[in-house]
C-alpha cells in the first residue's frame, strides 16, 4: 500500500509531516510504503535532523507548494508541480493508493474534484470530521466547509456518503443518520432543510432518524450528522474552542482528551474517485499518523467502490 504525504503543507512543515511519516512506519509496519512529496533537500535535511535515513523513503521532488493564502483555483493552473498537485496526480495515475495533506483545504478540494472527478451521481463531495461522544464512540459531521450553500439533494447525498463511510470503514452496522437543525420537528428550519428531511425520510438507502439539535452531538444520538458547510464549520470551530478551554482546566480528564483532533487526523473527501485526506492546518506528527491510518483503513475497506455502488443503486431507474 502506497500513501503519499505532502511534506510542504500545514503550519508545521516539514517537521510535522516527516515525524508523522516516521511514526507511521514504526506503528504500521512493512505493509505501508510512504512517498514523501516536496523539496528533496528540505526533506533530506529534516529526516537527518530526526535521526532517520533518507534512503528509507521514496521522495518525489518539487520546489513548488500551495500556501495557505493562495487561491485554490489559481494554484491549480499556476503551480502545476506543487506538492498538492503532484500528490493528487499520482493518485489519479494509480501511483498512489492514497494521499494526505495538511495544506490549503481549498486547493486539496478543488484539485481532487478536478483531477479525480466526482463519483457518478454525487451532487457535491463533502468534507467531514469526527466528533467524540460520551458513549466512547465517534460520530461524523458533514459538511464542515466545502459547501456553504446546499440544495436538499446535496444534504441527502452527504447522509449517504457519511453512512457508507461509517459502515465500511468504522464497521458500524446500519449507521444512524440525522439532520442538524434548530428543533426535532420536521417542520423546523429553513425550507432547504425541510425538503432534505422529506428526501431522507423517504430513502431506503440510509437509516434516517430525523432532526437533532446541536446539544445532541456529544450525546451520540446519531452516527452521522448532516448540515451545510457554514453550519458545520461553526460547530467544528466551537468544538475546538471547547477542547482548548477544558484541556487547560482538566488536562487529565479522559473524556476531554477525546476532543483532541490529533486522535482523528482527517477523513477522506467523500464523493470523489480516490482517497484524498485533508488534515487540519495545525496538524502535528501524531495527527499525520492518524490521517495515514484512516487512509489505510479506507483503502482496505474499498471505500470508493462501495460509494460508487451506493450511488448506482440510488440513481438506478425504478
Amino acid at each position: 500500500m502506497r500513501i503519499g504525504v505532502d511534506v510542504m503543507g500545514g503550519d508545521y512543515w516539514p517537521e510535522a509531516p516527516v515525524s508523522g511519516a516516521l511514526l507511521a512506519r514504526l506503528e504500521m509496519g512493512e505493509e505501508l510504503s510512504l512517498v514523501l512529496i516536496g523539496d528533496e533537500a528540505t526533506i533530506h535535511a529534516e529526516l537527518v535532523r530526526q535521526n532517520a535515513d533518507p534512503a528509507a523513503f521514496e521522495i518525489v521532488h518539487t520546489p513548488e507548494y500551495v500556501g495557505m493564502s493562495d487561491s485554490p483555483t489559481r494554484a491549480m493552473s499556476q503551480k502545476p508541480r506543487s506538492s498538492i498537485n503532484l500528490g493528487i496526480g499520482m493518485l489519479k495515475s494509480q501511483q498512489l493508493d492514497g494521499f494526505v495533506s495538511a495544506g490549503n483545504t481549498g486547493a486539496m478540494l478543488v484539485g481532487s474534484i478536478m483531477n479525480l472527478g466526482k463519483i457518478g451521481g454525487v451532487n457535491r463531495p463533502t468534507i467531514a470530521v469526527f466528533f467524540p461522544t460520551g458513549e466512547g464512540r465517534v460520530a461524523l459531521l458533514c459538511d464542515v466547509g466545502a459547501n456553504v450553500d446546499c440544495k436538499p439533494e446535496a444534504l441527502y447525498h452527504f447522509g449517504v456518503l457519511g453512512s457508507v463511510f461509517m459502515e465500511r470503514v468504522l464497521k458500524i452496522p446500519n449507521p444512524r443518520v440525522a439532520l442538524l437543525n434548530i428543533g426535532e420537528e420536521s417542520s423546523k428550519g429553513p425550507q432547504v432543510v425541510q425538503q432534505a428531511y422529506a428526501n431522507m425520510a423517504e430513502s431506503p438507502f440510509i437509516n434516517f432518524t430525523g432532526n437533532v439539535e446541536g446539544r445532541d452531538i456529544y450525546h451520540g444520538k446519531a452516527d452521522v450528522y448532516v448540515c451545510d458547510g457554514f453550519t458545520g464549520n461553526v460547530v467544528l470551530k466551537f468544538g475546538e474552542s471547547l477542547y482548548d478551554v477544558f484541556q487547560s482546566r482538566y488536562p487529565e480528564d479522559d473524556f476531554i482528551k477525546t476532543f483532541n483532533f490529533e486522535r482523528y487526523g482527517g477523513v477522506p473527501i467523500l464523493g470523489i474517485n480516490g482517497i484524498s485526506i485533508i488534515g487540519h492546518g495545525i496538524s502535528t506528527g501524531r495527527a499525520f499518523v492518524s490521517m495515514i491510518r484512516t487512509a489505510m483503513e479506507a483503502i482496505e475497506a474499498q471505500l470508493v467502490d462501495h460509494l460508487r455502488a451506493a450511488f448506482q443503486s440510488i440513481n438506478a431507474p425504478n
